[in-house]
Formats: C-alpha cells, structure tokens, sequence
C-alpha cells in the first residue's frame, strides 16, 4: 500500500529560496496542503480554478496586507522601538552575513538581487535569510525535535525583531529593514504569502494604472510559480531524505505513489505526471508576467530576470527526460547570462495588468 508523508506543525506560523517575489520551499502544512494539493482532472484544463480552491484568497488576506503596506504614511505610524538604530560597522557586517548566505544557498535568486538598487538587496536578503532559517527550523536536518513550543518562541523572537529587539545579527539586518519599508508582521507569520514580503521592497511604480490588488496577486503567483519549480526539480533530493511533496491525489491519478518516487526509476506515468506538473507551474509564471511590469523601473530587470530562469529549471527537467531523480535541473551561468539582455527588454515596457 502507498504511503502518504507529512509533517506535523503549528499552522501559520512558519517555504523561499524566492525568485525576487520570495518564496521557499517548505511552507510547512498548510502551505504544502494548500499549494501543492489541486481539484482532481477533468477532461479539459482548468487551472484558473486553482486560484480559488489551491490557494484560497480568502484564506490569504491579500487585500487585508495590501491596505496595510500600501499606506503612504505607514511607516510614520509604527512603535518608535521599531526604528532602532545600529552601529554602521554592525549593520554593514550583518547585510554581508545575509548576502553570503543567499550567494552560497540561492544562486539564481541571487543573481538577480545584483541587479537590483543596494538598499533593495540588502533587504531583500534579509528577508530571504529569516525566510530560509524558520525553512531550516521546520524542513531541516534537526525538523524531528520541532514542537510547538520551539515555534511559539521563533514567532515570538519575530514579534520582537519587529518591535526592535533583535537576538543576533541575522535579525538586526531584517529589523533594519523593517525599519526602512513598509513591511507587515502578517506575512512573515503565515509564509504562504512570502511574495507580499518582496512587494514593498520593490516598490510599485507610480505610472501604474493597475490596483495595488492585482499586483500583489501577481506576487503571490510568481511565489507559487517558484515553489512549485523547486518542489519539481528537488523531487531526487527529498527521496533520498524520505521526504515527498508531491500532491497524492494527483500521483494516484497517474497510477504513481510515494513508493514510485523513493524507487527512483522514470516510468511512463512519471513523465506525464511531470508534464501536467510542469504545465501548471508555467500557468503561475504566465499570470505573474504583467505584475512584473508594474513594479518601479529599478526593480523590474532583476523580477523579469529571476521569472525567466526560474522558467529555464522548468525546460531543464524537460531536456533531462523528466528525470528529476538523479539529474538535477540545472540553469548553467552562460544561460543565465544570455537571459538577462531579454529580461531587460521586457523590463522597460509597462503594460496593462488585466488579473481578477
């Protein structure tokens, strides 16, 4: 009989190597359950229904977080602790700490925070390193000792580096930059809306004649676009750690199991298992396209970037057999180079957003 794995955590309260929009790939239940699991197949593609029943709005609270950081006077409103000052010296090491950590765990990520102003990378790493180290509490090698206890008190040691009172230096670097944009508590607690973290980072440019709504979705779906990418080309690894996140319904539909995937062998169905997976996460990168286009002009090449290799991991599994067992899809430097020219042009239009 085939079995299904999960893992038990608190909801909400703890997934992003992100490709700019952040995202990662543990999201813990919820988001695994939310994300991953989709209606059954009909005889004819139906992934805009997904919008609403993979990833319910309603659960999201998208327009809840955009009304709260889209506020021009947000910031003036925030605790005085949340503006804490730090000794140059200390913060540029703690900046330098994060940006290694994203060089050497999230290399296409990475790539594209380098063509992004310096005051939006050093944030965006910041975010990226809180992002990856609550992943690592819940998804990494000592995940086994997690209890609710130990994420009542990450939770907590967020609230405090959100009132100003980091523990060490990583969270110095995030409350600082907490400090400098209008970021909401709300979705770094849940992690499912880890695009909504990037969005005030980015900036939305001020021509955009689109509502700060649509965009924000489109940061969400660029999110679930990479997370389904990641889980897709990270499927070899999981195994090898007795780990599937895979949605079962949809194995089964393709006479697949987790059995399947820790034998390790590309069948038939495994191909056309991969097919429909990598299909559905080209849908997510489709409708996220035109949200890149609204953002502010500096931070559209290193977003158009980062979704058009993100793409590239997709074709890789694709030029690999659909063996993402033992060969991992892999976005070579000279690729990624000759993407850039491309996702520049693109960068320079803006044109109209048309997202429910």
């Amino acid at each position: 009989m085939c079995s299904t794995f999960s893992l038990s955590a608190k909801p909400c309260s703890t997934e992003v190597d992100n490709g700019i929009f952040l995202h990662s790939k543990s999201l813990v239940t919820r988001a695994r359950a939310e994300v991953i699991t989709t209606p059954k197949r009909s005889s004819r593609r139906a992934f805009p229904q997904l919008l609403t029943q993979g990833i319910p709005h309603t659960d999201l609270q998208v327009h809840e977080i955009v009304e709260r950081q889209s506020q021009a006077n947000n910031l003036d409103k925030q605790d005085i602790c949340r503006k804490r000052e730090f000794h140059p010296a200390y913060l540029e090491e703690a900046y330098e700490r994060c940006r290694s950590i994203c060089a050497e765990y999230a290399k296409t990520f990475y790539l594209g925070t380098l063509l992004m102003t310096e005051e939006r990378q050093k944030a965006i790493w910041a975010i990226y390193v809180w992002c990856r180290r609550t992943d690592e509490l819940v998804d990494g090698p000592n995940a086994m000792h997690m209890s609710t206890s130990v994420l009542d008190r990450w939770e907590a040691r967020l609230q405090d580096l959100f009132d100003g009172r980091p523990y060490d230096m990583l969270d110095a670097a995030l409350t600082d930059t907490i400090s400098k944009f209008p970021l909401d508590i709300k979705p770094f607690r849940d992690m499912i809306e880890v695009g909504l973290m990037s969005v005030p980072v980015m900036g939305i440019a001020a021509e955009s004649s689109v509502s700060a709504q649509s965009i924000y979705n489109a940061a969400v779906y660029l999110g679930i676009g990479n997370q389904l990418t990641n889980i897709l080309r990270d499927v070899g690894e999981d195994s090898l750690r007795g780990r599937v996140y895979l949605p079962q319904d949809e194995l089964a539909q393709f006479g697949l199991c987790d059995k399947d995937v820790f034998a390790r062998k590309v069948t038939y169905g495994w191909r056309e298992f991969m097919k429909e997976q990598i299909t559905r996460a080209r849908f997510y990168f489709n409708l996220a396209e035109e949200g890149a286009s609204q953002l502010e002009k500096a931070s559209r090449w290193p977003v158009w970037s980062s979704l058009l290799i993100y793409r590239k991991i997709l074709d890789a599994i694709e030029d690999n057999d659909y063996d993402n067992f033992t060969k991992r899809a892999y976005v070579g430097r000279t690729k990624k180079l000759l993407t850039l020219p491309l996702a520049y042009t693109k960068a320079q239009s803006m044109s109209s957003l048309i997202l429910q």
